[in-house]
């Protein structure tokens, strides 16, 4: 069993479906207005979509764009457990920002060494 894969499909479906919250959920409308970025919810929804469905289209088309996706992804979760932290949040609500950023430089990594040995 090969663990970039499943990597990548747990990546995408967690990215594709927070990038919905994101824009539909007064949850996370009231979390961003929480985390003094709510004029940034919207960009930040588009991101996740984006890097979600970077990834999925990444693997079966392109490693180049998967790598951008997965860069970026982690970019967004470094960015994500920052603010967590600033805001002094508790470990379990920071930690899975920090695990997705973790997810995605592996895949990051992985594609980059991918892209490079060629």
């Amino acid at each position: 069993m090969k663990i970039l894969p499943i990597a990548i499909l747990l990546s995408s479906s967690a990215f594709l479906y927070y990038g919905m919250e994101c824009l539909l959920s007064q949850k996370m409308k009231d979390e961003f207005a929480r985390f003094g970025l709510k004029n940034q919810r919207v960009l930040t929804a588009y991101l996740q979509l984006a890097g979600g469905l970077g990834l999925i289209i990444g693997y079966f088309f392109s490693p180049a764009l998967l790598f951008v996706a997965a860069a970026g992804l982690t970019l967004l979760m470094l960015l994500g457990f920052a603010v967590r932290i600033k805001i002094k949040d508790s470990a379990a609500e920071s930690i899975p920002s920090l695990v997705l950023a973790l997810v995605n430089l592996f895949i990051a990594v992985s594609y980059y060494q991918q892209l490079t040995a060629l």
